[in-house]
C-alpha cells in the first residue's frame, strides 16, 4: 500500500511565488554595482535614504518617459529602481522603522 509523505509547510513563505525573471536582472543590477564600485558599497554611501530614493525615481521616470534601458548599463530603468528600493527597505529595517508605520 502506498502512503503519501507529508510536509508540514503551511503557513510558511512559498518562495516559489517568486518571479525568477525579474529578479535575477535585479541581480545582475547588483552585480553591475558590486563590479562598479564594490561588494555592499550602497551601505556605506553618506545620506543613502535621500540619495537611492532620487535614483529610483529617476530610473522610474525614465521608465515612464519610455526609456526602457539605463545607457550606462544596459539593464532595465525598473531593475535598478527595485534595487534602489531593496536599499532604501534595507535601511528602513535597520532603523527598526516599521514600529512607526
Amino acid at each position: 500500500m502506498d502512503k503519501a509523505g507529508r510536509k508540514f509547510d503551511g503557513g510558511k513563505a512559498r518562495w516559489s511565488l517568486l518571479p525568477i525573471g525579474p529578479i535575477r536582472e535585479v541581480i545582475e543590477i547588483l552585480t553591475f554595482g558590486a563590479e562598479k564600485y564594490e561588494d555592499d558599497n550602497w551601505k556605506r554611501v553618506p545620506e543613502g535614504k535621500t540619495r537611492y530614493y532620487d535614483a529610483a525615481m529617476r530610473h522610474i521616470t525614465a521608465w515612464q518617459d519610455g526609456e526602457k534601458r539605463d545607457p550606462e548599463s544596459g539593464k532595465s530603468h525598473l531593475a535598478h529602481a527595485i534595487c534602489n528600493i531593496i536599499f532604501l527597505l534595507w535601511f528602513d529595517q535597520q532603523e527598526g522603522s516599521d514600529e512607526t508605520d
